[in-house]
C-alpha cells in the first residue's frame, strides 16, 4: 500500500493501526494515544494486548496527561477483539514489545502491514516514584520518534513503519 496525496477537496483515507503489547497496559496504551493526537485525520490507532493486565498503568495515564495528550477512553483490552467480525480493518499491526513480537498472532481480517518496535517496559522500572515516572517520559519520548517518523515518512506502510523502528 502506497500512500499518495490526495486530490484537494477529497476526503483523506484514514489508516487504522494497532499496536499490539503483551499487557496493553503502558507503551501500546501510549503509541495509541500519541498517534491519535499527532496523526488526527490521517491515522486512527488502537492497543491490545495479548495477556491484557485488565487496567491501564496510572503512570501511562499520567505521562500522557503532562503531555497534554487525551488518553481518550484508554482501557487494556485483548487483541481478540481486533480479529473478530465486525472489527475495524488494521493497515498496519506494530509489536511494541519482544515477548508480543515472538507469540502467535491472531489473524487480521484483511493483510495488513507488520512491524515491530522495541521499547523497554516502563512498568518494570524499579527506584523511586521520581525514578518511575523519568522512566515512562523516556519510553514515551522514544515512542513519539517513532510515531513522528511513522507519519512524515513516505512510501508503503510496511517501508515507513520499518523506518520509523526504533534503533
Amino acid at each position: 500500500m502506497v500512500l499518495s496525496p490526495r486530490p484537494q477537496g477529497e476526503t483523506p483515507r484514514v489508516i487504522n493501526v494497532l499496536f499490539l503489547c503483551t499487557g496493553n497496559s503502558a507503551r501500546s496504551i501510549l503509541a495509541e494515544s500519541y498517534l491519535n493526537h499527532a496523526g488526527r485525520g490521517t491515522f486512527r490507532a488502537f492497543s491490545a494486548g495479548s495477556f491484557p493486565k485488565g487496567a491501564v498503568h496510572p503512570l501511562s495515564l499520567d505521562t500522557l496527561r503532562g503531555a497534554n495528550i487525551a488518553a481518550g477512553d484508554a482501557r487494556s483490552k485483548s487483541w481478540d477483539e481486533f480479529a473478530k467480525p465486525g472489527a475495524p480493518e488494521m493497515h498496519l499491526v506494530i509489536t511494541v514489545c519482544d515477548n508480543a513480537a515472538g507469540e502467535v498472532c491472531p489473524i487480521w481480517p484483511g493483510t495488513p502491514a507488520k512491524a515491530h518496535w522495541s521499547f523497554p517496559d516502563p512498568a518494570a522500572a524499579e527506584g523511586s516514584d521520581a525514578e518511575k515516572r523519568a522512566a515512562f517520559r523516556r519510553i514515551f519520548a522514544d515512542i513519539r520518534k517513532s510515531v513522528d517518523a511513522l507519519i512524515a515518512g513516505t512510501g508503503s506502510l510496511a517501508t515507513r513503519a520499518a523506518a520509523a523502528a526504533p534503533e
